[in-house]
């Protein structure tokens, strides 16, 4: 005898529509999975509000970099500079010549935004790392050696740059100076006791150089400190009791962009790619906003916009004055 079980057989009550009735249907989609479509209008408003929280963000930031954060950048590649140039120092490699791009045997020499001294001057706690090169894009870790010039403490005129206004503004207070006072720079050849024997600006007479001594020039930026307008620039002198001996190999001249008050328009293109990767980035944006929240696509894209304004800044810098 065949046993059926009672939960196979139909209700008498459930007719086979009722049935069918109760059998689950497909799932609808979840509301979550994607964002309403945005209304015309809402388009508008997205678009819009996007565009200015770009703007917004690469303005504050810039500014923000321009006034504190470039001074932070500038002291940490302080540091990495120091300790570079201690070890050249310690292992007698520190460089003591020729700006020459290749010596005899091929090898490149004095790189732009390579260290080339310590210079200090006690009077206005400045105790600063010199670069090679003077373009606006070399001052941004640091006062910059002019490469048409000998090294400072060799027979001749050295001219040392420094900004300042932005980027830790190194040679702000140079003005301060008195005649009298002490500098002290150290290079590969030793260190070198400077006496300061004036300030001068544009149109004042440039004092001779004795024959056998080393001149060190400081220049800057004066009247500047306002905003970010050129200002003229200002020169303190100071004379050497010695000198190191300066080998040849220096160039005869600089580039414009080497130049006092000079900016660099060879970053022009580089701002141009800049400038197209923050539009590309607001674009996105605004794309991503029709399909996400938009806290998320914030949260997703503010470090980005974030960094990109990092880079933009410091090429708009290029572009200024290298002196301030």
């Amino acid at each position: 005898m065949t046993v059926v079980d009672d939960r196979e057989l139909p209700s008498p009550a459930e007719s086979p529509g009722q049935r069918e009735a109760q059998r689950p249907g497909p799932r609808e989609p979840s509301r979550r999975a994607s964002k309403r479509p945005l209304t015309a209008d809402e388009e508008k408003i997205a678009l819009v509000s996007s565009v200015l929280i770009m703007v917004a963000i690469v303005c504050i930031w810039m500014a923000a970099q321009l006034i504190f954060l470039g001074a932070l950048s500038q002291d940490r590649a302080q540091t990495l500079l120091h300790q570079e140039f201690r070890t050249q120092l310690a292992s007698a490699v520190a460089p003591v010549g020729s700006s020459d791009p290749l010596d005899a045997s091929g090898q490149e020499l004095l790189e732009p935004g390579a260290p080339v001294a310590l210079l200090m001057a006690p009077r206005i706690h400045l105790q600063q790392v010199v670069v090679e090169g003077t373009a606006s894009g070399d001052l941004l870790t640091g006062p910059g050696h002019r490469r048409d010039s000998v090294l400072p403490g060799q027979e001749g005129v050295s001219v040392v740059y420094g900004r300042s206004l932005t980027y830790g503004r190194p040679f702000h207070a140079i003005t301060e100076l008195r005649k009298g006072d002490r500098i002290t720079t150290v290079t590969g050849q030793g260190r070198m006791s400077f006496t300061v024997i004036g300030v001068r600006r544009a149109g004042d007479p440039i004092p001779p150089v004795a024959a056998g001594r080393a001149r060190l020039v400081l220049a800057t930026a004066e009247g500047a400190r306002t905003g970010l307008t050129p200002g003229n620039a200002v020169y303190v002198d100071a004379d050497a009791a010695k000198a190191f001996p300066a080998p040849a190999g220096r160039p005869a001249a600089v580039p414009e962009a080497e130049k006092v008050m000079a900016p660099d328009y060879g970053a022009l293109p580089l701002l141009a790619l800049c400038l197209a990767l923050l539009v590309a980035m607001t674009l996105g944006v605004i794309a991503a906003r029709q399909r996400w929240s938009t806290a998320l696509v914030w949260v997703i894209s503010a470090p980005i916009v974030v960094a990109l304004s990092w880079g933009t800044t410091d090429v708009v810098m290029r572009l200024l004055p290298n002196l301030i």
